[in-house]
């Protein structure tokens, strides 16, 4: 048995290991990316814009992609190498996720050539995404979901409203989920329109979050007038394409959940050090646990990767969503009792690390919602991995 990466596969590790250490900005290393974004600032800072341009100029924005996409064609063994690099060193790709990961790969396999020709600037950044799915009634639950397009020769109109949309104050585009067949079943009757995000009719309301930050909004439509070209795909079959869209997004997003989860432990380690809590044995089989639960979730994460990397379905991933944002769940709450009656207070005089296990602890809740709940997380691997009736 060989364990060890291929020589090409090292070379591309160096490669890569290079053009980081001579390129991260250093802006990428001042903000705790897992305790909820930007405060009152930028949510898309300048700084990101031009190191989101300079990976794809490069190939290493999306590095399965061909060059003129922004990748280089690496294999799916690279792909995993480069982003536990990426993850590992805590440094973003973009600071606006839907454009490369849901939007350039969606369109890419199931947009007209007219439509693929926005991909570039959706993967460099140029083009700002955000993605029309959730509505109040439509969360995790897409399928119930009551934005209406009227449909007509040369265009829809589009009535509705959809909620907890990142990015929507700041985007040029969104991939809008619709109801254009009310009368046919839930999962059917479902399409996926491209909307300019300045056409008339569009209401934007930020949303302020527990964090501070207010990266999301609610969008309402009011008549808006979609031309009948901007239909990806065929017309009632976006339900199709919302499972290819999750599916590219999901395929890594583990990598940084797992390695966050790493580096959250290695934290929670000099936290109770620092604290003296490192030689209370309860402590110490917590913070054992959460290590174990962590190597575990990795291993599982390979194997899922293997499976999707070789055309497979991974419902590996599905679980690996839930396991992780609960598991880190459970690591801020012990970094806020390690410090005791200041484990609650974000004072930076009184608070330790400037309040980040508390943040952390409120953000860990929105992350066990975003993307697909815990709730129904489990639903689907009772349903569809494990087999088990409908109650």
């Amino acid at each position: 048995m060989k364990l060890a990466w291929e020589p090409e596969d090292e070379a591309f590790r160096a490669e890569l290991v290079a053009f980081l250490d001579e390129h991260t900005p250093a802006e990428a290393g001042t903000r705790d990316f897992g305790s909820g974004g930007p405060v009152d600032e930028d949510i898309i800072p300048a700084w990101s814009r031009k190191w989101q341009a300079q990976l794809f100029d490069a190939g290493w924005m999306v590095p399965a992609f061909p060059p003129e996409l922004g990748g280089r064609n690496c294999t799916p063994v690279q792909t995993l190498i480069y982003l536990e690099e990426v993850a590992r060193r805590g440094v973003p790709r973009s600071l606006h996720f839907p454009g490369y990961a849901i939007v350039g790969p969606s369109l890419l396999e199931y947009g007209t050539e007219e439509q693929k020709q926005l991909v570039p600037a959706a993967v460099r950044g140029d083009t700002v995404w955000c993605i029309g799915m959730s509505e109040p009634n439509a969360g995790s639950d897409l399928a119930g979901l009551r934005t209406r397009a009227t449909v007509h020769e040369d265009a829809f109109v589009v009535n509705g409203q959809k909620v907890w949309t990142s990015y929507a104050q700041v985007a040029q585009k969104c991939c809008l989920y619709v109801r254009t067949d009310p009368d046919a079943p839930k999962h059917k009757g479902i399409s996926l329109l491209i909307v300019d995000m300045d056409t008339p009719g569009i209401d934007i309301r930020p949303l302020r979050h527990i964090s501070g930050a207010a990266e999301f909004a609610e969008v309402f439509f009011d008549d808006v007038i979609v031309p009948r070209e901007n239909l990806v795909g065929d017309l009632n079959d976006g339900w199709r394409l919302t499972q290819g869209s999750l599916a590219h997004e999901r395929a890594g997003l583990w990598v940084e959940g797992v390695s966050r989860l790493e580096q959250s432990i290695l934290s929670l380690i000099d936290l109770a050090t620092r604290f003296g809590a490192d030689r209370d044995p309860v402590v110490r089989r917590e913070i054992a646990a959460a290590y174990e639960n962590a190597a575990s979730l990795r291993a599982l994460g390979y194997k899922g990767f293997s499976s999707f990397a070789q055309g497979s379905s991974a419902p590996e991933h599905s679980y690996m969503k839930m396991a992780s944002s609960e598991a880190a769940k459970a690591v801020f709450e012990l970094g806020m009792k390690i410090q005791g009656a200041y484990g609650a207070v974000v004072d930076a005089e009184r608070g330790d690390e400037d309040g980040r296990w508390i943040r952390g602890f409120f953000m860990s809740f929105a992350n066990t919602i975003a993307g697909g709940t815990s709730e129904i997380q489990r639903n689907i691997i009772a349903q569809r991995i494990l087999g088990l009736p409908r109650s």
